[in-house]
């Protein structure tokens, strides 16, 4: 008997499933997505202090109870439906001596693959807008790395999801100068996104004529305020190499400090301002730098040591701290390639837990720099240098 093509093609889909491996590791990640997504801390909590058996039977609970009150009442209903015909059994009717008995098992079935496809396609349909946000968020990405006489730049950005909140950006800035922007907008996701897309447009409307750093800082606080939503903030460092010479202006809004990294030390900035949109009248300070040929300024996102192994364990500072010293004479390019991958080794498999931005500067030996031809480092989730 030929076996219908349709068959033929889902038996080697399953079939390359079967031999990508990795079953175990993916079901018992995405029992954790599970037990983040629909569990609060309160109820998480309430299950750390139970028994094993008791926090098993409530676990089910607290899940199930979950799911059934995030869909919709349409299909609450027909999950309702389907427990109560699974649960009924036989259905009998008697007329003297006729009997008419029938099963409703199987419907119960059928309702609820139908409400799993309601649900499948509400998530397609997200995938694909998502897909679009990928897309529009990439045209906003620079198109080549910026040229910047007497520096190498190199800048490198991977959402943690499909679309991301941070923000890798160079543009001109008031005193004809090229500026450096790395941005990261609190939360993740589809909401981080669009913050962050308001943040790049404003800097890129503002930083052209702006008078100094920190009323360019102060401009955009005053904006992201005004027009954002309430908990949402951005913290930003937006710095401008001096071409030919080792000076480096910035300003640092409630960021990470930028490291420094020279031949045998390393320093951190100290930090600066509050984060943006959190109170529009914040003000805002310019610091200065001096790099030696050969020296390296690293910005980054709390992506990189908010990185998390299979064990729940943080890449952190003080590895990060301990693996700077082996980039003394690297180059940027190849500076930001070692730390991307010192992270990715310590994490293994484990999905990116945050957006990872980096920008890396590197003062040369001359006023030659590189021709920003290798484009932008980008990497959309997938493990490894882009």
């Amino acid at each position: 008997m030929r076996v219908p093509e349709d068959l033929r093609t889902l038996g080697r889909t399953v079939a390359e499933d079967l031999r990508r491996g990795g079953i175990g590791q993916t079901l018992r990640r995405d029992l954790e997505d599970l037990y983040d997504f629909y569990l609060d801390e309160d109820r998480r909590q309430r299950l750390a202090g139970m028994g094993r058996i008791r926090r098993s039977v409530f676990l089910v609970g607290y899940l199930l109870r979950s799911l059934f009150l995030r869909l919709t009442p349409v299909r609450r209903l027909l999950v309702l439906l389907a427990l109560w015909l699974q649960l009924s059994g036989d259905l009998r009717w008697s007329w003297g001596s006729a009997v008419l008995s029938l099963n409703f098992q199987p419907f119960s079935v059928v309702l609820l693959l139908f409400v799993l496809m309601l649900e499948l396609r509400d998530k397609l349909l997200a995938r694909d807008e998502l897909a679009v946000g990928r897309a529009v968020q990439m045209a906003l990405l620079p198109k080549e790395q910026p040229a910047i006489p007497g520096w190498e730049a190199w800048l490198f950005t991977r959402p943690a999801n499909d679309v991301g909140g941070d923000l890798v950006d160079y543009l001109p800035f008031g005193d004809g100068h090229l500026g450096v922007a790395l941005g990261d907008v609190s939360g993740k996701g589809l909401g981080a996104a669009l913050l962050m897309a308001k943040l790049q447009s404003t800097l890129r409307a503002l930083a052209p004529g702006a008078e100094n750093l920190p009323s360019l800082a102060a401009r955009t606080n005053a904006i992201l305020h005004r027009d954002g939503l309430p908990g949402r903030f951005a913290t930003l460092v937006f710095l401008v190499p001096s071409p030919e010479t080792g000076r480096v202006r910035l300003v640092n809004a409630g960021h990470i400090p930028p490291v420094i990294v020279r031949r045998e030390t390393q320093e951190s900035l100290a930090p600066t301002s509050l984060p943006l949109g959190t109170f529009p009248e914040a003000r805002y300070a310019e610091q200065e730098v001096v790099l030696e040929p050969g020296d390296l300024l690293l910005v980054y996102s709390d992506g990189l040591t908010d990185a998390r192994n299979e064990r729940g364990q943080f890449f952190g500072d003080e590895v990060f701290s301990s693996f700077l010293p082996s980039l003394g004479g690297c180059g940027a390019e190849e500076a930001g390639r070692r730390i991307l991958a010192r992270v990715d080794a310590f994490c293994g498999s484990e999905k990116p837990f945050d957006d990872l931005s980096l920008v890396v500067l590197r003062r040369t030996e001359g006023p030659a720099a590189v021709d920003g031809s290798g484009g932008l480092a980008y990497n959309e989730g997938a493990r490894g240098p882009a």
